[in-house]
């Protein structure tokens, strides 16, 4: 099969940078008004701790936004803005769909198992909209390449897909 690469499009990178300048901004605003209302000689520490989560948070957004993956016929190689790593197809159990959910709203992204039972998130492969297709398509991909390369057919795949399909089939014959 050939080499297919897993990553975010154009437009959700743009996305990505937008929420990371957003969070910048909020960083930073915060930081101003704590540093403007401080009358004290020891009120810095505020400041450090706004520097110290503005830094954790925009490197991880950065991390997650130019994060890639390579599928091969060996296996999958990780590759993000600080990291690269391989994982061989006989290392990885099943593919996961994992959804996670705060008040503001909620995002999906794809997990492979390992033999030991820990996971690896997959780079490139996350959303936030609901019956996103491109997501869709990423996780159909991943498990093909599994099914084909190990000569295990996930089976909970073709089951969920087909009352997936069936589903949407319904609501779309509905709509007509």
């Amino acid at each position: 099969m050939p080499e297919v690469w897993i990553r975010l499009n154009t437009a959700d990178r743009r996305r990505n940078w937008l929420w990371t300048g957003w969070f910048t901004l909020v960083c930073a605003g915060t930081a101003v008004a704590v540093a403007l209302s401080e009358t004290e000689e020891d009120g810095g520490w505020w400041v450090g701790g706004c520097a110290i989560v503005w830094l954790v948070g925009a490197v991880y957004m950065i991390n997650r936004g130019y994060g890639r993956t390579l599928l091969t016929a060996q296996g999958m190689v990780f590759r993000t803005f600080f990291r690269r790593r391989s994982l061989p197809w006989s290392e990885v159990v099943r593919v996961e769909r994992r959804s996670h959910a705060t008040r503001s709203g909620e995002w999906w992204d794809v997990r492979v198992v390992r033999v030991g039972g820990r996971g690896l998130t997959v780079p490139g492969a996350f959303t936030s909209r609901r019956d996103d297709r491109e997501f869709e398509r990423k996780l159909v991909l991943i498990e093909d390449y599994l099914s084909r390369m190990s000569g295990r057919w996930p089976r909970e795949r073709s089951i969920r897909d087909s009352a997936l399909r069936r589903r949407k089939d319904c609501r779309y014959s509905a709509m007509r």
